[in-house]
């Protein structure tokens, strides 16, 4: 796999290969220990790149079910962090808890069947439609990939499809869209139906149709779920329970899109430049 999840990973590719089945798939057999759920806790968190720190003294709770979205310019740790939940590195300080359970006392195998990513750029297989939501869970029936097909919006495409869900897509999926791959990826993680869920910035550079397609389907599957979202348009992430700012791998402001706004602080600032940006570009269409 050469996809990159976060800013400077480029030593993290060997972690994401071996890592790659359990995250973004279903990792086959069973492990017969506890297995996280929901709630999730960052305590005291730091951590470093070589001498570089990132995250700094990082604190934070996240409910079960709840809805958190960090914000900030590149480089603030936004991504890190879930590259640490995921252990695709562990902390140098401090630790991360899911359920009460620091991370590291489950198998690596065991977090990541339960934790659920979608990322920016979608990694499909050259396989076919079936197979590639089957690696979600290559345990579940027909019935169930169609049902999540249509949770993600994507069986109408799939049905017009020469094979239907039997067409072979190519390698990296060069014969869809990119909404389209997006919503093979969600179809994906309703089969996998992980209890913690990633979304790394999903419905970023997508027409304007596409993108209502895919969040109508990442609503649905939020729904029910913790989920942390890395947000860069922050347009999608306004309904959020909670939004975090970082700079410099530090809480600097949390709370709603409304009180944020309301203390025109960090983040009231980023919602209105990106705006105001928004607006000159449709003056110029």
């Amino acid at each position: 796999m050469e996809q990159d999840f976060i800013v400077k990973i480029t030593n993290v590719k060997t972690n994401l290969k071996s890592g790659y089945v359990a995250t973004f798939g279903y990792f086959l057999g069973e492990n017969s220990e506890s297995k996280p759920e929901n709630a999730i806790e960052l305590k005291n968190v730091s951590f470093a790149y070589d001498t570089e720190t990132v995250i700094n003294d990082f604190y934070l709770k996240i409910n079960k079910g709840e809805k958190v979205a960090f914000v900030g310019h590149s480089g603030s740790g936004k991504s890190t962090i879930a590259n640490l939940l995921l252990r695709f590195y562990d902390v140098d300080n401090g630790y991360i808890a899911v359920d009460g359970v620091d991370i590291r006392d489950y198998s690596i195998e065991s977090l990541r069947r339960n934790v659920g990513v979608v990322l920016q750029e979608t990694v499909l297989f050259s396989g076919t439609v079936m197979d590639n939501i089957l690696y979600g869970n290559p345990n579940s029936t027909f019935e169930e990939v169609v049902e999540a097909a249509k949770s993600a919006n994507a069986y109408d495409f799939i049905m017009d499809m020469p094979d239907g869900f039997d067409t072979i897509l190519g390698e990296r999926g060069t014969k869809l869209s990119g909404g389209q791959k997006q919503r093979i990826a969600i179809a994906r993680m309703f089969i996998k139906n992980p209890k913690i869920l990633i979304l790394d910035e999903a419905t970023s550079a997508l027409d304007s149709e596409s993108e209502k397609l895919i969040q109508d389907a990442l609503d649905r599957l939020m729904n029910n779920r913790t989920t942390i979202y890395i947000a860069h348009r922050l347009s999608t992430i306004i309904n959020s329970d909670k939004i975090v700012t970082l700079e410099k791998g530090t809480i600097i402001e949390e709370g709603t899109h409304e009180e944020l706004l309301n203390n025109k602080g960090a983040y009231y600032n980023l919602y209105t430049a990106q705006m105001h940006s928004i607006a000159d570009k449709q003056k110029t269409v």
